[in-house]
């Protein structure tokens, strides 16, 4: 069988927890994953406090073929996530001689300040992630990948870092809406999952939307053709509902009185 390639995410920052700041960056890199054959396997959302980011890394990073980071390596008294990444790793932090001279040729002799200089700071070792948008480079050392949180420069991280690294069968999926309560279909779709468990995943995602109760079902598997047979028996399943539900009252479509919610 193929290898199978997995990865996980430790998203840094009091602001996602606190709900200042919204967080953007996990849909993008989990689609970065899919189009490069990598599974997203795990998302944690941890605080700005070292010893929560290097339980975080140290439980990780053995799990997983990828592990990546966002936040916390700007110039500030709370960017922590380089001294703490070098700890998990039980490797020193050093000065990147190569971040140092990008920083010091972009902000100058004048302007590169002692606080600026500590984005040049990097596990020994540690190879750099381009930064195209503001120039402080992200770095990977071992396989843990430590980018920024801004969702601009996190995406031109990744951009880059989805172009190095290696993956598996890229995973296709195929969508199904349903115009009526997962529940109505559970059982049948419990049995179409069970018979083909090795090569599709079945997923149920309630929705409710101008009124109406409904669900999305995706199909996920690495073997196109054989997404597209079990797609065609979910989508004669689901037709096949909808029709008694136009001549069945106990099968009609839930709908919700949203004023009394």
């Amino acid at each position: 069988m193929a290898k199978i390639y997995t990865a996980a995410l430790v998203v840094i920052g009091d602001e996602i927890l606190s709900g200042r700041t919204q967080e953007n960056n996990t849909k993008y890199i989990a689609s970065k994953m899919v189009e490069n054959g990598v599974e997203l396997v795990e998302v944690r959302v941890v605080p700005d406090i070292e010893d929560a980011i290097v339980t975080a890394v140290r439980d990780l990073k053995n799990k997983v073929d990828y592990l990546f980071t966002t936040g916390g390596i700007g110039p500030t008294h709370d960017d922590i996530t380089a001294d703490s990444v070098a700890k998990a790793l039980d490797i020193p932090l050093v000065k990147n001689t190569q971040a140092y001279q990008m920083l010091a040729d972009h902000y100058g002799e004048a302007e590169f300040t002692p606080t600026r200089q500590k984005m040049a700071r990097t596990p020994r070792g540690a190879k750099l992630i381009p930064n195209p948008v503001s120039v402080a480079p992200g770095f990977i050392s071992k396989n843990v990948y430590v980018m920024a949180g801004v969702p601009e420069i996190m995406r031109a991280m990744m951009d880059y870092v989805a172009r190095t690294i290696k993956g598996g069968d890229v995973i296709h999926s195929k969508t199904i809406p349903c115009r009526f309560p997962e529940s109505i279909i559970a059982y049948d779709l419990a049995a179409i999952q069970e018979r083909f468990q090795d090569d599709v995943s079945i997923g149920s995602y309630p929705y409710f939307k101008e009124g109406n109760l409904g669900v999305s079902i995706v199909l996920r598997s690495s073997n196109e053709q054989v997404l597209v047979r079990v797609s065609m028996e979910v989508d004669l399943l689901v037709a096949s509902f909808e029709g008694a539900a136009i001549n069945d009252s106990s099968l009609e479509f839930a709908k919700y009185d949203t004023d009394k919610m």
